[in-house]
């Protein structure tokens, strides 16, 4: 039996995102849950879209068995938080969390030339709704801004074949400032490598990052599902790239994002590079995404203890789970 002290209390959310955010989801509002645990913090935002378990289907998991990765790693949240907060101490001090690329889920020019002008050097778009509009688009932003480097996520929603007439179909400049193409087809040892070979353009894995996954040059791992140290010492063993993202959840969550990245890179300096940490503005603002501060690709710790939002969590209606 669980003691009371260490059973959950929740803050269920809902947010609703200023565009589409991928090529997969059609919704733009989403349900979340903030847990506490002690006096620890933690975040529960699935996204059933893309594999996870309903926020139901968590919250009875969190009262019970604890088996699905995304309610384990909100509870190792909480104890990093608790154990910070018993300090009066924010985690982010004399930590160093890693500049952050653009992400624009709507790539039009106006929105590329604010993350310029925002200070980004490296944009991460949506790819898969609309290929030839895209393959314009990627043209389009190359001729002006040619100094950018680009990301683009298709979150699995292409062929191997359409993957690679998509690549080969760029042109040359286009290709060649592609940092890398994220999870463009399901992931297959066979199929990745000879999609690579074939166009030259690096392969990064997300959804099905694993240890054992070879075949991709770049490794991307979500703190709100991923065990960092696990993926990160086994990208290292394949030579793979690393970059941390958020999993475009609640701004608590996007801190422990950064903070996971930050600590990451304490223990292996050099192998995070740019990573994903700012996505608190493709959603409506509220009183915890407006303590990140403004879209740059600076992350700004939030004031508090622990994980910070110390004034937003205290200001929350807060339920006992069971």
């Amino acid at each position: 039996m669980i003691p009371a002290e260490s059973r959950p209390l929740i803050s269920r959310y809902r947010i609703r995102s200023r565009g589409f955010l991928n090529a997969i989801s059609g919704r733009r509002e989403f349900e979340g849950a903030l847990i506490r645990v002690g006096g620890g913090f933690g975040c529960i935002h699935p996204w059933p879209e893309l594999g996870d378990p309903t926020l139901d289907k968590c919250l009875a998991d969190l009262q019970g068995a604890r088996h699905w990765p995304i309610v384990r790693r909100a509870l190792r949240c909480a104890e990093y938080d608790e154990a910070a907060r018993s300090r009066d101490e924010s985690l982010f001090e004399e930590m160093e969390v890693p500049k952050s690329h653009a992400t624009v889920t709507d790539p039009k020019m106006p929105a590329i030339r604010e993350a310029v002008e925002a200070g980004f050097t490296v944009i991460k778009i949506k790819g898969g709704r609309n290929p030839e509009k895209e393959r314009a688009f990627l043209l389009e932003a190359v001729e002006e801004f040619p100094a950018l480097k680009w990301r683009i996520d298709f979150n699995e929603c292409l062929t191997p074949e359409a993957a690679e007439a998509f690549l080969m179909g760029l042109q040359e400049k286009v290709r060649t400032a592609i940092d890398f193409i994220e999870d463009p087809c399901p992931f297959s040892e066979t199929a990745w490598p000879a999609l690579h070979r074939k166009t030259r353009v690096p392969l990064a894995i997300d959804r099905e990052a694993a240890p054992h996954r070879e075949g991709a040059q770049v490794c991307i791992i979500k703190p709100a599902i991923d065990e960092p140290f696990l993926l990160a010492e086994a990208a290292i063993a394949h030579r793979q790239r690393v970059v941390l993202t958020s999993y475009m959840d609640h701004p608590f969550g996007q801190a422990f994002a950064a903070w996971e990245a930050a600590r990451l890179e304490l223990q292996f300096p050099g192998i995070t590079g740019i990573c994903g940490l700012q996505t608190h503005h493709l959603f409506d603002a509220d009183g915890f995404s407006e303590a990140l501060g403004p879209w740059s690709p600076d992350f700004t710790p939030p004031a508090g203890t622990g994980l910070g939002f110390d004034e937003q969590l205290d200001a929350l209606p807060w339920t006992r789970l069971y």
